[in-house]
């Protein structure tokens, strides 16, 4: 990256050259690449894409991302709902692009090969990819100037520019601007004199460049840039007595530019967004309560200032400036994505948000009681919980019983210890609180606090800083490994005996995101499960290696491991002409392993059911490879969280719940757990959650053989949206519930066709039988 040995700073440079554009300019024109070249090597690209018998991780999570985008275009959702929809399109851009594709330029820029699931070498992969991101943003903004833009007058608000402000409103405009703007703004100058300055992502930025008065030529101009500070809103709100306008503060700055440039001319003024690589890895360390803390706050400024790897920027930007920035971030057109309009759709979420149309968001059905318990607080949660399992199903019930749970035993004078694993935490968190109270109370309490939970860094280590000076035990995660599991244990002396009780989870001790997130947690004393975490707390925070769990299934250990062999049971039963099937909800599909174990099933006649949220790299549906695997997506009004794996051993099912998708981040980079569901109750409930998601024909997509998903058709049913159905579910509804019914009649018709083989007779009956026939 440039520095100060950057050539431009060079005396030779600095004597012989005094335009800083022309430095930056190509020496000559390139030549037009040949058409019929380009063509032809995109079409081979998406060839070996398609013929690949595995589906590229990123570029199915684009197809993610559009299914997001079809709730934003879907008109029967109310316009602040399809706003929050495309808001989240660009978020999961912006992640996508500082990870995934910042990950992919870890390749490209240190020489390193790279080998696509799709068969493509990463140069060419980079072209494929960025050509579909090109794609999707052009279908965004479509969303956006077509569909959603002309309705918004409709609803009581504008987003306008300067020039369609009254007089007297621009007055107040310009006092917002000299009181609040002016003052936070920094022009930051480059020449010859002055580095390039650090430009932060996710941040507008106007790139100016500006003209000594009086002259033309290229030599007096001059380059600057001008970041507008994030704690300032994005909008100025001008209130009319029939409508809201939202004048953009990237607009108020742009007309009030020349405040910051007296006695020059403007020659252009250009809004930008960049992403940086925020991809990294951890070095493992010795030294966790120094040296690993410390690595990771390092490792967070390196994602503020890593390659730049996209630059969102406004249609007809001056071409100087644009060649400027591209040569010196070493980009190309790939990478730049022209705008018309306004640029970063998160900035809908202040609109959304505006006290104005609170009556026009869509409401939330209140959670309703889990299945077990009549009322969502009860006066003593130990009791209940040794009377029986409890399965939590969230958003739907609410997350209240672990929070009580977790207040409760920090007040309770019977615990004596609390455990538990925490990746990510709310903003006001009941949980820290719950803790910090537990500890002041004389009990102890082991916290392993997850530092490497992306994006969520800094929070976790403040948080666990919290804890430890409070005199909790703080775990800051285990090396070059995440802790991803979900595990609370709770240790209670009750007079003649000492019992456990635990949480096991596939949802963050967050509540907040409980309420948007569909998880799946179960409350429990059993023993088996208590014991099983006692073990695996035991892994996690010391250094102990269980030979095996009754009921846990860890990672990075056995995971994939006991996965394969339930996968591969299900053929052998499939083969011995036994009742067979699969049905799995993850969030992610990728493990190769996994997968490849999924095909030889399908071709041993197992039905397999996959419910896959965002990317699958299975390929469902080809002939000869996967031809009895069906893939669907749910995306609605909850983000799909849960993970539940089911093996239909026969007919007598076996169910597991956790934290874990088929990944081989979770299976080899990851501490994970998925639990086994023995209370049959419990069990039937979670392979009710699996039915209505195979039902459901409201939020589902079906995956193509192609890799595109198609939208599940009413087709004369009556709709069932598991997002509104899961709050209406009964007892009786959930013990009537079986999976593979269609498939285990054919299994039973298919044996009574079968010829009967005839019995077959010991040594002894055959020498009679002999005998006779010889006589």
């Amino acid at each position: 990256m440039p520095g100060s040995t950057d050539p431009i700073y060079s005396n030779e440079k600095r004597g012989k050259l005094t335009n800083l554009f022309a430095f930056f300019k190509s020496p000559k024109a390139q030549a037009p690449a040949d058409e019929s070249k380009v063509v032809s090597s995109s079409e081979k690209a998406n060839t070996l894409v398609q013929q690949s018998d595995l589906i590229s991780r990123d570029l199915s999570w684009l197809k993610f991302n559009d299914r997001v985008l079809d709730q934003a275009t879907n008109e029967d959702r109310n316009l602040f709902d399809r706003l929050k929809f495309l808001a989240i399109t660009s978020s999961n851009m912006d992640e996508f692009l500082s990870i995934r594709v910042g990950s992919l330029y870890n390749y490209l820029d240190f020489g390193k090969e790279r080998l696509d699931y799709s068969g493509l070498r990463e140069i060419p992969f980079r072209k494929v990819l960025m050509r579909e991101l090109h794609d999707f943003v052009r279908r965004q903004n479509d969303c956006y100037k077509n569909q959603l833009l002309p309705l918004f007058s409709k609803h009581g608000f504008r987003i306008v520019g300067i020039d369609e402000v009254e007089d007297d409103e621009k007055e107040a405009v310009e006092e917002y601007f000299e009181r609040t703007v002016y003052p936070m703004l920094t022009p930051m100058l480059f020449d010859y004199t002055h580095a390039f300055p650090v430009l932060l992502a996710k941040v507008l930025v106007l790139g100016v460049i500006t003209q000594v008065k009086g002259t033309t030529s290229e030599e007096d101009r001059k380059l600057s840039f001008v970041q507008l500070p994030l704690n300032l809103p994005r909008f100025y709100v001008i209130e009319r007595e029939d409508e809201l306008l939202f004048l953009p503060i990237e607009m108020i700055v742009r007309a009030h530019i020349n405040k910051l440039y007296r006695n020059v001319d403007i020659v252009s003024t250009n809004i930008f967004r960049i992403l940086r690589n925020g991809d990294f890895t951890l070095e493992e360390s010795d030294d966790i309560e120094a040296d690993f803390i410390d690595e990771i706050k390092q490792k967070i400024k390196s994602r503020r200032l890593g390659r730049v790897v996209q630059v969102y920027i406004e249609q007809d930007t001056n071409p100087d400036l644009l060649s400027l920035i591209k040569k010196r971030w070493e980009i190309d057109d790939y990478n730049v994505f022209p705008i018309d309009g306004l640029i970063d759709y998160t900035a809908f979420w202040s609109i959304i948000k505006h006290p104005e149309f609170k009556d026009q968001i869509p409401t939330i059905h209140p959670p309703v009681p889990p299945l077990g318990l009549d009322r969502e607080r009860i006066p003593d949660i130990f009791e209940v919980m040794r009377e029986r399992d409890i399965l939590l199903h969230h958003p739907y019930n609410n997350f209240e019983p672990v929070l009580q749970l977790l207040e409760q035993a920090a007040e309770d004078p019977k615990v004596l210890s609390i455990k538990l694993t925490i990746y990510r935490l709310a903003k006001d968190s009941r949980v820290t609180e719950a803790l910090l109270h537990a500890a002041e109370n004389g009990k102890h309490v082991a916290v392993l606090f997850e530092v490497k939970a992306r994006f969520d860094e800094e929070n976790n280590i403040k948080e666990a800083q919290r804890l430890q000076k409070a005199g909790c035990f703080v775990i800051y995660g285990i090396g070059l490994l995440k802790t991803h599991t979900k595990l609370l244990l709770i240790v209670r002396n009750e007079g003649n005996r000492v019992l456990r009780y635990a949480h096991l989870s596939s949802g963050n001790y967050n509540e907040d995101t409980s309420r948007l997130y569909t998880d799946t947690g179960l409350l429990t004393s059993n023993e088996e499960y208590t014991h099983d975490i006692s073990e695996f707390f035991n892994v996690i925070t010391g250094h102990s290696i269980p030979s095996e769990y009754q009921n846990l299934i860890t990672a990075p250990r056995y995971m994939r491991a006991k996965l394969i062999e339930l996968i591969q049971q299900e053929a052998e039963n499939a083969k011995a002409g036994l009742k067979s099937g699969i049905c799995i909800k993850i969030n992610s599909l990728e493990d190769r392993d996994t997968i490849l174990e999924l095909y030889k099933a399908s071709e041993a006649g197992v039905p397999i059911k996959l419910i896959v949220r965002g990317m699958c790299c299975l390929r469902p549906q080809r002939v000869g490879l996967s031809e009895n695997i069906t893939v669907r997506s749910l995306v609605g009004d909850f983000l799909e969280h849960s993970r539940i794996f089911y093996f239909h051993q026969n007919g007598n099912p076996l169910v597991y719940g956790g934290s874990a998708d088929a990944m081989v981040r979770s299976f080899d980079k990851r501490i994970e757990s998925l639990f086994k569901l023995v209370d049959p109750r419990v069990r039937q409930e979670a392979i009710h959650i699996l039915y209505y998601s195979l039902m459901d024909n409201v939020n589902s997509y079906e995956m193509q053989e192609d890799g595109t998903y198609i939208k599940c058709e009413l087709e004369g049913l009556e709709p069932l949206n598991v997002h509104e159905a899961f709050y209406s579910v009964t007892l009786d509804m959930v013990m009537a519930t079986h999976l593979f019914v269609e498939e285990d009649k054919l299994v039973e018709e298919g044996n009574k066709e079968k010829p009967a083989e005839p019995a077959e007779m010991e040594i002894s009956d055959f020498e009679v039988q002999a005998e006779k026939e010889a006589s």
